[in-house]
């Protein structure tokens, strides 16, 4: 065994403390106040969200708001982005002088657009030579280990090949997601546990397993079949985080702990409401429950969504605790509701193919010409087009934004001529000139808008 293998081994067991429970690196959803929830209920490694290395050398307001942790957020590895091992580089030295962090972690596995615009992630795993290159350089010149984060070939001996190739350029622990670059989205599908067994063989550095993961058990069941030190989950956090606890917790009592979190450690609106929609997920796909969608949607604080959340446990706590019976409001036949809405649980994705025809059946839906076609209206009731409503809902969500004419105008009632904002003060609920117009045909004048007889000049 070689001084680099020892090390690695060393690395999982003395500095990670050789954790089996793994919260993997989510954008804008392991931030810290997730973390901190997360390690409550049985994580015992969280990575950061994933950052960008360039962003994170060249913006220092990046930089800070990308670092925020605590003493107690440990062990903790910061994952990066990126292409250029001279600036992948420069982002671990500063990151080695910026907090705790035991390890810096290569995103070589993101499957979505974003990555393929940016020319990372999976979509550098055909590159070899670069990618030894930012591993090789990354190791010789941080204090701190490098580990690595891919997805598999559809070839099984090429994903052996590379991740020896990960090994040999001084990885120090590998993950492995069990899916390819293409098994995203509707054709996600399920992990090959298998092809990350082959890699657990011939591989000697520690070795993490993400996907399939819903439940405590399948968590133990991949240790066995697999033989990897541990295992990484994200979705399935995200829906339950006590899922390394093999329970399934009340999901508002969940929400309010997040909240309290989210109160102490701040981060933006945008990650709290995706973190709410997802531990209320079986609740708020309820039909009834369509109001509390939207106000999630357009929540714009915390005490906003703590008000939906409230609101959501007066309806079922009854029901939880017995008082009331519960009436579910989707067909058993087509749904399993042996666990009820209200519990934390995780959320099971189509298979490709049911997911194929279900797609099919709605583009049939869309072309049949004696469909009644769903209609949109606004706050005043008019007809609008469905990318109006897009737009107005987007605007809703930061009514204060600057150049927001729209909402800027809607804190303003419209003028009962026209449909220019009306004046604040106006003593006939006008615009200006409106206003003015009125005083030539009915001669009244308006203190608010000083329109007055001796100020017109006829």
């Amino acid at each position: 065994m070689t001084k680099d293998t020892i090390a690695g081994m060393d690395f999982y067991r003395d500095i990670l403390g050789s954790p089996k429970y793994i919260v993997a690196p989510m954008v804008d959803q392991s931030e810290l106040a997730w973390r901190m929830l997360s390690r409550k209920y049985g994580a015992q490694l969280c990575y950061t969200p994933m950052l960008h290395s360039k962003c994170f050398v060249e913006d220092p307001k990046y930089r800070k708001d990308s670092i925020q942790t605590c003493a107690e957020d440990k062990p903790l590895i910061v994952q990066f982005c990126g292409n250029d091992p001279k600036i992948l580089l420069e982002a671990g030295l500063l990151v080695q002088d910026l907090c705790d962090c035991v390890a810096v972690d290569i995103n070589l596995g993101c499957p979505q657009a974003i990555a393929r615009k940016g020319h990372y992630g999976s979509f550098l795993q055909d590159e070899w030579e670069l990618i030894s290159s930012i591993v090789t350089t990354l190791s010789k010149n941080l204090r701190i280990p490098v580990t690595c984060k891919i997805r598999i070939f559809e070839d099984l001996d090429k994903t052996i090949r590379y991740a020896q190739m990960l090994e040999r350029s001084g990885c120090k622990l590998l993950t492995v997601h069990g899916r390819t670059r293409e098994q995203k989205g509707p054709l996600t599908g399920l992990a090959d546990w298998n092809y990350i067994k082959k890699i657990r063989e011939c591989v000697k550095i520690p070795l993490f397993s993400n996907g399939n993961i819903q439940c405590l058990q399948d968590v133990e069941r991949c240790l066995e079949e697999t033989g990897v030190q541990g295992i990484m989950t994200a979705e399935g956090n995200l829906y339950n985080p006590a899922l390394f606890e093999g329970r399934m917790p009340i999901s508002w009592e969940i929400c309010h702990e997040y909240l309290n979190l989210a109160e102490r450690y701040p981060c933006p609106p945008s990650f709290t409401r995706g973190h709410i929609f997802k531990i209320l997920h079986h609740l708020l796909a309820l039909p009834s429950n369509g109001e509390f969608r939207d106000r999630i949607a357009t929540g714009h604080n915390i005490q906003d969504f703590r008000s939906v959340v409230k609101n959501l446990e007066e309806k079922y706590q009854p029901i939880h605790d017995g008082l009331l019976e519960y009436v579910p409001e989707i067909p058993t036949e087509n749904y399993d509701l042996t666990i009820p809405p209200w519990l934390c649980h995780s959320y099971i994705r189509l298979p490709p193919d049911q997911h194929k025809l279900k797609l099919e059946e709605a583009q049939k839906r869309a072309e049949d010409p004696t469909r009644e076609k769903r209609l949109f209206y606004d706050v005043d009731g008019n007809e609008i087009s469905r990318k109006k409503m897009k737009k107005l809902r987007r605007m809703s969500r930061k009514p204060t934004k600057q150049g927001n004419v729209q909402s800027n105008r809607s804190l303003f009632d419209p003028c009962v001529v026209c449909h220019n904002p009306v004046g604040m003060k106006c003593s006939y609920s006008m615009c200006k000139p409106c206003c003015r117009n009125n005083f030539f045909t009915t001669n009244q004048a308006c203190g608010g808008h000083k329109v007055l007889k001796k100020s017109i000049s006829l």
